[in-house]
């Protein structure tokens, strides 16, 4: 396995982490047994992250992780976890509010049978509760003990720039993490979103970066998931994310790279953020240990330039004229100067 820093901060991370939102769901998951198996197996090959939130399974992915830490070195671990979907069938049950985020974080302590969580998210933006609300009460937990560093999920950039210029306004816990999907399916990041993230030190951790099975070829020739699998489960979420033209293209392109390479389809669609110094980790799923043992086969694999190249022009999104005149712009810049930070070219 190889590490990465995550965002501007010392907090070493596995490239690949490995996501828990299979354990404990019905129909499409697998059970605590299982769950603990791959854990463990993951843990062996030397992984170290755990990404859970508390709605997964509807709380029962974090009292599997929970069960089994005991066994676990759990300064060896970080574990992750998120907050503000609705976690209950109250109304107040939702947001990124003080009340939510206080009463989230205490109950995914006692599920997971820790007394911190390394890495806590706010899983969606809140519209509505003032950025000093929310991250006050973040910096609490940290103050606290509750939490040693501080993400979001799905923010847009601009809501990036915005939390941390008020956390360094107010002297408050500054974000390390965004997690997003990015994939060669989802690039659209690359936009706005990655340049605010490189600009305020914000590590980049993507999620499913297999576009819900779509390219591994498993569903090759279908417009929607087999009855059965795990797609047709999610068709609510991961229909809208993958089963839509750029996704059918996408999978095309990755199974011709496959062919011509002959580097398997999963191996190419999770090695391929990895190749993007600002992505810190990619997160992968499984439901068994096969399927984990394929998801691994990247963990310290560098995909070669030539086949990395190709997918990336082959699913590069189409450049919008803000995009494309600035980029010629900023020419000027970077070539009036024998060095600049390379970092700046994302910009």
């Amino acid at each position: 396995m190889k590490y990465r820093y995550l965002g501007n901060s010392g907090l070493l991370m596995s490239r690949l982490s490995l996501g828990t939102m299979t354990f404990g769901a019905t129909d499409w998951g697998c059970d605590e047994k299982e769950s603990h198996t791959i854990i463990k197996n993951y843990i062996e090959a030397g992984g170290n992250s755990l990404d859970i939130a508390d709605i997964y399974a509807g709380g029962r992915s974090e009292k599997i992780v929970g069960n089994l830490i005991p066994e676990l070195n759990r300064d060896g671990l970080i574990i992750a976890s998120k907050f503000s979907l609705p976690s209950g069938p109250a109304i107040t049950q939702f947001g990124a509010n003080r009340k939510q985020i206080i009463s989230s974080c205490e109950k995914s302590l006692k599920r997971l049978k820790t007394d911190y969580i390394d890495l806590y998210h706010a899983h969606v933006p809140d519209p509505i509760t003032p950025y000093e609300e929310t991250l006050q009460a973040m910096d609490d937990l940290v103050r606290q003990g509750k939490v040693r560093y501080t993400g979001s999920s799905m923010f847009f950039g601009w809501q990036l720039a915005k939390a941390q210029g008020i956390s360094v306004a107010y002297h408050l816990e500054k974000m390390v993490a965004g997690q997003y999907i990015y994939s060669l399916i989802h690039r659209e990041l690359e936009r706005e979103v990655i340049p605010a993230a490189i600009d305020a030190g914000i590590g980049i951790t993507c999620f499913s970066p297999l576009g819900g099975g779509l390219l591994t070829g498993k569903y090759k020739g279908q417009t929607e998931p087999q009855k059965g699998s795990r797609a047709s489960f999610r068709t609510e979420v991961d229909g809208p994310r993958f089963w839509h033209p750029t996704g059918y293209k996408t999978a095309e392109i990755v199974a011709d790279v496959a062919k011509k390479s002959g580097i398997p389809t999963t191996q190419l669609a999770i090695a391929w953020p990895l190749g993007r110094k600002f992505v810190t980790s990619v997160i992968i799923g499984a439901k068994n240990l096969k399927q984990l043992e394929e998801n691994m086969e990247s963990a310290d694999w560098d995909m070669p330039k030539d086949v990395w190249n190709e997918l990336e022009e082959r699913t590069r999104p189409r450049e919008e004229y803000l995009s494309w005149y600035n980029k010629f712009n900023y020419e000027r810049f970077f070539n009036a100067s024998e060095f600049h930070k390379p970092e700046v070219e994302l910009i």
